[in-house]
């Protein structure tokens, strides 16, 4: 091989070296920004509302929206199914330990014991109802039929909080109190 030939070898390796370094950085950095982007997008309305109860609101109407797409869905679209699963159990899984965190054990040291063991046992049925649907994905009527039952349950449940039991916490608790929560 003559000089100039294994120059140009060693510099065609090199650079080829350098294109796949460069894609590997790259794809590195755009993994991290989507996982910020995520981030973000998920910690949104808390960081937006400033205040805890609309907060989690926006929360529960995100939830909402993620039953209307997979109700939207057929049992050929296992794969959307899972997908947007996936995406429920995160939200759920997010809200639940903010809640079970922090506002519950506000509303038992305002006396409401009761109330605050009973949201979080319905908690306990969430993460059921998630295990059964995911055995579910690819059935038609099946999947349907406990997703309709989980919305049900999960409404009542939004229902109670944002209806009766936030507000009357936000009531009892002082300016200072409500700010620390959200």
């Amino acid at each position: 091989m003559t000089d100039a030939r294994a120059k140009n070898a060693v510099s065609s390796t090199m650079g080829g070296k350098a294109v796949l370094a460069g894609a590997i950085v790259g794809g590195a950095v755009l993994g991290v920004l989507a996982m910020i982007g995520r981030k973000i997008a998920v910690q949104a309305p808390t960081a937006l509302a400033h205040d805890w109860a609309s907060a989690l609101a926006a929360e529960h109407k995100a939830v909402r929206n993620l039953f209307d797409a997979l109700q939207s869905t057929s049992e050929t679209a296992s794969a959307k199914r899972r997908m947007l699963l996936a995406q429920l159990k995160h939200a759920l899984a997010k809200h639940a330990l903010e809640e079970e965190n922090v506002i519950y054990p506000a509303l038992r040291n305002h006396g409401h014991k009761g109330a605050a063991d009973k949201l979080n046992a319905d908690h306990g049925y969430v993460k059921q109802y998630l295990y059964d649907l995911e055995k579910l994905t690819g059935s038609a009527d099946a999947f349907q039929t406990k997703l309709a039952e989980f919305r049900a349950d999960i409404t009542e449940h939004m229902r109670e909080e944002e209806d009766t039991l936030f507000p009357r916490l936000r009531g009892e608790l002082s300016a200072d109190e409500n700010r620390a929560l959200a």
